[in-house]
């Protein structure tokens, strides 16, 4: 049990919100950042568990009172608000009859989170906004006379009777109606229709609940509001072929776009066989022996941090040292450790570019004419060949060794060479031969995308088509290129009348309905 818990018998029912995971109010994550026992449905809201400590015991139902009878403090998730249209108050009344203490802390509510990522503001002009519960008996000829804006929980199946039943109490078949799904998350669906023509419009839409209902005149400013769904990389599946850890601020920005990111590890780094040759060269580091160390990867800025570290060294080991760096990533690496770049690519962000700004050896200036280079074991010769032409010794150093990944598990293998991701990202050329490796080709429905030249040439080589490359050698900047291809074909298809779809929509025998 955690410190701050309470140590009576405690259950705090918390609304999840609609599905968004940022969603989540602060109180609800300060709760379960205490919990000793989570109560949720991984399905709907696992991704809530990272407010958790490590160990928390999460259980899907059951009789969780029987833990904070304990002394436990549980947490018990629930969907949207718990007190709205919500069976919880039953479970709160459990808790109260057992004598068990309780806190109920609200949620986002769908009726109006759903409305605002569609584009639907819950009240305008007119003030009256009504929220109704379609599995209660409802009077639809009263709500018809609502003159603001009707939402509708749990009406999907009868959504057609329920239109009808509203223009028989009076209200207008040309009265705009929209009905939408997943709300809040990258599956949000909307169909805008009115109450005349709902029926047609529904037939092959195939919403199933949790979605609401929206009736009312604030549907028709959706063409100007809508936010969520028009997203340049919106409901996007995108393939990154990186670790987690690689990957973060990238899936980050892929995210902000409106895109799914996963990520598949295609390479796994490892330490050289044999430590001796990055011993002598942290020794040599420290001892004067260098006038430069050039960093062309993360991952190398990683394997220098774990030896400084290994022999109780920080960044002060670096005084007096020149540093340079290849990428924005390696850059961020070094400054996270400490460290700022002396050198960085102004253009190409490579070997090359590196190697073409690089100063030449002057004996009057340069007092150590040596340069330490801890790369990968598969690292090119090209900066070590640019550099002893300017006058530069060079101590190529193997830092860590890449190897390739396990394959990734078959839904994922099938996915990629079936056409179920909309695009992937290549970062280097051994992304492309170790993910065409482990896992197969991708289908060419798939928008691929590729950080450089080199890197759109080993794609070609394996027979992918490219459709989208960076214009500088940064993993951020190819996120936006992709993005940018994004939005120039959903205003193409707007501006041809049709309906735009993702690329994975584009197969055959994919599911094929608007959004």
């Amino acid at each position: 049990m955690s410190s701050d818990s309470p140590t009576s018998a405690f259950v705090a029912f918390v609304g999840a919100g609609p599905g968004d995971p940022n969603l989540l109010t602060l109180r609800g994550a300060e709760l379960l950042s205490k919990a000793d026992v989570v109560v949720l449905e991984e399905e709907l809201h696992g991704p809530l568990l990272r407010h958790c400590r490590e160990g928390v015991h999460v259980v899907a139902d059951g009789d969780y009172l029987k833990h904070a009878k304990a002394g436990q403090f549980v947490v018990r998730l629930c969907e949207g608000d718990p007190m709205l249209f919500s069976s919880v108050a039953e479970e709160v009344a459990a808790c109260a009859a057992a004598e068990v203490d309780f806190e109920v802390v609200p949620g986002v509510p769908p009726a109006t989170a759903v409305l605002t990522y569609a584009g639907i503001p819950p009240a305008t002009s007119v003030p009256e906004f009504r929220v109704v519960d379609a599995a209660q008996d409802q009077d639809w000829s009263s709500h018809a006379a609502c003159p603001g804006t009707l939402v509708i929980y749990n009406g999907i199946t009868e959504a057609v009777a329920i239109g009808k039943a509203l223009i028989g109490g009076g209200k207008p078949d040309s009265t705009p109606v929209a009905v939408s799904s997943g709300g809040t998350t990258t599956e949000q669906y909307t169909v805008v229709s009115t109450l005349g023509r709902l029926q047609a419009d529904l037939k092959h839409a195939g919403f199933t609940e949790p979605a609401l209902i929206v009736v009312g005149a604030a549907v028709g400013l959706r063409d100007k509001l809508s936010w969520f769904e028009t997203k340049p990389l919106f409901g996007w599946r995108v393939l990154v072929p990186r670790t987690k850890e690689q990957s973060k601020s990238l899936s980050e920005q892929l995210i902000s776009y409106g895109a799914v990111p996963e990520e598949v590890p295609t390479i796994s780094v490892e330490p050289p066989r044999t430590p001796q040759q990055m011993d002598r060269a942290i020794k040599g580091l420290v001892t004067g022996r260098y006038e430069w160390v050039a960093f062309t990867s993360a991952n190398a800025v990683k394997a220098v941090r774990e030896k400084f570290e290994e022999y109780g060294l920080d960044a002060r080991a670096f005084a007096g040292l020149k540093v340079a760096a290849v990428g924005d990533a390696t850059a961020r690496a070094l400054i996270d450790f400490g460290v700022k770049p002396d050198l960085l690519p102004s253009g190409e962000q490579s070997s090359e570019g590196l190697a073409a700004e690089w100063p030449p050896y002057d004996s009057m200036l340069d007092p150590i004419n040596r340069v330490l280079l801890p790369r990968a074991d598969i690292s090119t010769d090209t900066l070590v060949a640019g550099l002893t032409e300017l006058g530069w010794e060079c101590d190529d150093v193997t830092a860590y060794r890449t190897v390739r990944a396990a394959p990734p598990p078959a839904p994922i293998r099938e996915a990629i060479k079936g056409g179920g991701f909309d695009a992937v990202l290549f970062t280097s050329s051994s992304t492309v031969r170790n993910l065409v490796g482990i896992a197969g080709k991708p289908h060419n429905v798939t928008v691929i995308a590729v950080i450089g030249p080199q890197t759109a040439k080993t794609a070609e080589e394996f027979g992918l088509r490219v459709d989208v490359m960076a214009d500088k050698a940064s993993a951020s900047a190819l996120a936006t290129a992709l993005a940018s291809y994004g939005a120039k074909q959903r205003e193409a298809a707007v501006i041809a009348g049709d309906t735009p779809r993702r690329p994975s929509q584009n197969r055959r025998g994919a599911r094929r309905r608007a959004k």
